[in-house]
């Protein structure tokens, strides 16, 4: 029988347009921070790509200040159909420098090009297009009948999707007038600079947005300054409730997209093999660095054989390695720490008696890579059925009535996301209903729109990002 075999087909590092150092972005300008700079790794190699110049607590007072400038000057009276422009020109700029940008978020993240250049810096051109749409037509959205914007938005994005989630962010807090003070993630700042590059081309007003690279420090100084209005926060259920702690009795308004462990239940009447395309979808995405990821299959009893034995050898298929590579499947973890972290759960998951099987692919020698791996005969009260891994792990449960199939999914703190694989439409709305979950998806998995309002319950977070309710979190209506 013959064996197919995919000959390298690298991308040029060479498109990203490395340059040697980068400086925090205050006031339209790019200018020497007052911290430690820091060295930005490619997590495929573990080459150090620049130096990145980060910000102190006084760099974050002169950003603030900046940003209410800004806002009480330019930005806020502006007229909705003055800030669209700004935000189409911003969109139609990240179109035209995509390819850049997707080389830049692989090198500095690790995820497979394929998945930065068809997935990633298209929806965040999308949020921009779609949000720059609403900026002329908030008062007619239903939100009140003379909405306007809180003023000064604090905002902090995580390292698993760092130009889609500035995006997230961005863009509605700029449709509806606000002004932004956004941190990028320690280990992923690159591509959030060159945006800001792209806000100078676009000729934004300055210190509309301001950016500033830095620690768990840095963050903390802009959740804790006393002239920010608004804070929008990505990451950790953990850091999440430390926030949520330092705003509380204060007057700001706060957003959380915290941690998830979906369930992706797959009934028995379910089309099998459509069904493994979602479930490897779900878990393997962008190395299961996904906050909605569907950690958990919760398989129905009399098709868990078969189901596995097809998830298998789909998964033995995927390739790992090389993130610029088109052909790779499966990109580097995003850090030595996260990789510590993946492997410490892994082995709680052998020593609980879970089942272990881990995909034959080869796995570089170099860098910071896991193969992908499925745990079966997983029960509820094992570590890896109840923490978030935020890796490519996924655990197996079974159940045998739909009751059961609820039940178990909503056995967990969480509640941001779910997959509901069944043929049965009465069922997938039955079932929807009983989920507590913000997103539920049918028959698919990880399905985005600007449109669609995303966002989760419980240790999840709060508020909702993306369509129509997503801009109620900007706007004192």
């Amino acid at each position: 029988m013959s064996v197919w075999e995919y000959a390298p087909a690298p991308e040029s590092r060479d498109i990203a347009n490395l340059k040697p150092s980068y400086r925090p972005f205050v006031n339209g300008e790019f200018t020497d921070g007052n911290g430690e700079p820091l060295k930005s790794i490619n997590p495929a190699t573990e080459e150090v790509l620049a130096e990145v110049g980060t910000a102190s607590p006084s760099d974050v007072d002169t950003a603030v200040k900046a940003a209410r400038r800004a806002y009480s000057r330019v930005w806020g009276p502006m007229p909705g159909a003055e800030r669209a422009k700004y935000l189409f020109r911003i969109a139609r700029l990240i179109q035209e420098r995509s390819r850049e940008l997707a080389v830049l978020e692989s090198l500095d993240n690790g995820k497979p090009i394929k998945e930065s250049r068809d997935s990633d810096v298209p929806t965040a051109a999308a949020h921009f297009f779609y949000h720059a749409g609403w900026a002329d037509k908030l008062d007619y959205a239903g939100l009140g009948p003379d909405p306007k914007p809180l003023g000064v938005a604090g905002q902090i994005i995580p390292w698993n999707f760092p130009l889609l989630m500035l995006a997230w962010k961005i863009a509605p807090a700029l449709a509806t007038g606000n002004t932004v003070v956004l941190k990028p993630a320690e280990t992923t700042p690159l591509t959030a600079l060159v945006f800001a590059e792209i806000c100078q081309q676009a000729e934004l007003p300055p210190g509309v947005v301001n950016i500033l690279p830095g620690a768990g420090d840095i963050g903390r100084e802009i959740v804790e300054h006393a002239d920010i209005d608004k804070i929008a926060f990505t990451g950790s259920s953990e850091v999440g409730k430390l926030i949520q702690r330092q705003v509380a009795g204060t007057r700001k308004r706060l957003t959380l997209e915290l941690g998830g462990k979906a369930a992706n239940v797959v009934f028995s009447d379910a089309a099998l093999d459509q069904a493994v395309e979602g479930i490897v979808n779900g878990i393997f995405f962008n190395q299961g660095h996904v906050c909605c990821a569907g950690s958990r299959l919760l398989a129905q009893e009399s098709i868990v054989d078969e189901l596995l034995e097809k998830l298998r050898y789909r998964v033995s298929t995927m390739r790992i390695g090389d993130p610029l590579d088109k052909n790779t499947d499966i990109g580097a973890i995003n850090s030595q720490e996260q990789l510590t972290k993946i492997r410490e759960l892994v082995e709680s998951g052998d020593s609980e008696g879970a089942q272990r099987w881990t995909s034959p692919c080869p796995v570089p020698d170099r860098g910071f890579f896991f193969a992908p791996t499925v745990f079966s005969h997983v029960e509820q009260s094992m570590r890896i059925a109840r923490e978030e891994i935020f890796g490519p792990v996924l655990s197996v449960l079974t159940f045998r009535t739909p009751a059961e199939a609820v039940t178990k999914a909503n056995n967990t703190p969480y509640g941001l996301s779910a997959g509901i694989w069944t043929e049965k439409g009465s069922r997938i709305l039955w079932m929807a209903n009983q989920l507590r979950a913000g997103v539920v998806w049918a028959n698919t998995f990880n399905r985005f729109d600007p449109a669609a309002p995303f966002g989760g319950y419980r240790e999840s977070g709060f508020g909702r990002e993306g369509g129509r309710t997503g801009l109620e979190a900007y706007l004192d209506a």
